[in-house]
């Protein structure tokens, strides 16, 4: 009966040898090797996307978004404590510096390219699809209408260009392949594959090219 019984013992140890997945210890690191994994790859993915430049702010704030919604997603514990920290200063260091704000509950896709910086607001509830293209300036999910949009972001889907200082106000989609111009303010849902832009500048008056100019003097007095 007890070489019986060591013999099962010696079979239940090799059978958990053969399926790694029913050691606790094992399975943990298998599952932490497995999303360092994804993280890499996308964050190489968004580095690929913006010109290969790890220096480049667009980048910079992509990858540390991407690094506290991995860590957002880890158990509690003392490495989730410590990384999220060090998420929270490098979030506050891209907000200041760059002036890109992306908070850690905004969704983004994939091969994300954000192209200069400052000025580049994501509402809390943005949700972002793949390949999307979101340029300076530009206001993702303006606020409107009190709490009828406080918990609406927009929705952007995949391959979305954002022109410069375009606004996009909450709880609007935007459809696949769509492109907004410089300075639009998009108020509704926008189709897939439109191209949605501003009238066209207008000269409505000039003043004589043989004026004198203002002397400083006068300028000053006008001040």
């Amino acid at each position: 009966m007890h070489r019986e019984g060591t013999q099962g013992h010696t079979m239940n140890a090799l059978s958990r040898l053969r399926h790694p997945a029913e050691l606790p210890m094992l399975s943990s690191l298998l599952r932490l090797y497995r999303s360092v994994r994804d993280l890499t790859a996308q964050i190489s993915e968004d580095w690929a996307t913006n010109q290969h430049d790890w220096t480049m702010p667009g980048f910079r704030a992509i990858a540390v978004h991407r690094l506290g919604t991995w860590a957002a997603n880890k158990r509690p514990g003392v490495l989730k404590t410590l990384l999220l920290g060090l998420y929270g200063l490098l979030y506050r260091y891209v907000r200041n510096h760059y002036g890109i704000e992306i908070p850690l509950t905004v969704t983004l896709g994939r091969r994300l390219c954000l192209v200069h910086q400052h000025g580049i607001v994501f509402h809390w509830k943005t949700v972002v699809g793949d390949d999307c293209l979101i340029r300076h300036g530009a206001t993702i999910g303006a606020g409107y209408g009190g709490e009828k949009t406080l918990h609406k972001g927009p929705q952007l889907g995949n391959r979305v260009v954002v022109g410069p200082g375009a606004v996009i106000f909450a709880a609007v989609k935007i459809g696949d392949g769509a492109v907004l111009g410089p300075n639009v303010v998009v108020m509704a849902d926008i189709p897939a594959g439109a191209r949605v832009f501003t009238e066209a500048p207008r000269v409505i008056g000039f003043t004589s090219s043989s004026r004198e100019p203002t002397p400083i003097k006068n300028m000053q007095q006008r001040i």
